[in-house]
Order: structure tokens, then sequence, then C-alpha cells
């Protein structure tokens, strides 16, 4: 029998907290997008329009960039406080590339890393 590889993403629109799950451990990497308050104050003094054309292409670029990681799994949840979350899955099931991957949305509070860890490994070892 071949192992499912599972994740977990804790994610709003500045970053994503990947938590792999095998046997009963997590390995974490953090993603961030690459708009920022700062570089949204900025653009903002130069135009509203240019300000939202910009964060829309870099919001689509870390959507783009999160799709790619989670193509490597079986079993993907995703969540966090924010719609981030229903954005990325939205885009992700328009997608036969992502036909046979299990992913799932759940709206939490915000959490600490330590409680990020004790979510996924309850959710996959259930």
């Amino acid at each position: 029998m071949a192992i499912t590889k599972k994740l977990g993403i804790c994610m709003d629109h500045a970053s994503a907290h990947l938590m792999e799950y095998t046997t009963g451990l997590v390995k974490s990497i953090v993603i961030f997008s690459k708009f920022d308050h700062v570089e949204k104050e900025a653009s903002l003094i130069k135009s509203e329009s240019l300000s939202h054309n910009k964060e829309q292409h870099e919001q689509a670029g870390y959507y783009k960039q999160l799709s790619e990681l989670i193509r490597e799994y079986d079993d993907v949840i995703l969540f966090g406080a924010t719609s981030a979350k229903a954005e990325l899955y939205n885009i992700i099931k328009k997608d036969h590339r992502f036909e046979k991957i299990k992913i799932e949305v759940k709206q939490t509070d915000k959490m600490t890393e330590n409680q990020q860890h004790a979510f996924i490994m309850e959710h996959f070892s259930s």
C-alpha cells in the first residue's frame, strides 16, 4: 500500500505555513506573499488602480506557488482565519490536475505554531 502524502496549510493573504504530516511528525516551511504592507503603501501613493493591479498580480503568483506545492500531496487541509484559503481552493478546484487530491477547507481562529501542529496531527491521525 502506498503512503499517503499529507499537507496542512495555515494561511492568510501574507503568508502560508506549510506543514507536512508524516508518521506523527510535522515538518514546516513558510512561504510569504511578495505584496506586503510596505509595498502596498508605496503603490497607493502612486495610484489606487496601480496598487490594485499589482496586488492581484502578486496574489496570483502567491497562489500559483502554493498550488504547485500542493500537487505533490494526496491529502491537503487548508485552514486559517481569513478568506485566503477559500480563494486558493476556488482556484485549485477549477484545475483538473487536482482532481485526485483530497482537499478540505476549515475556518479556524488565529493559531500559534504549536496549535497549528496540534491541529494538523489531530486532523490527519483521525
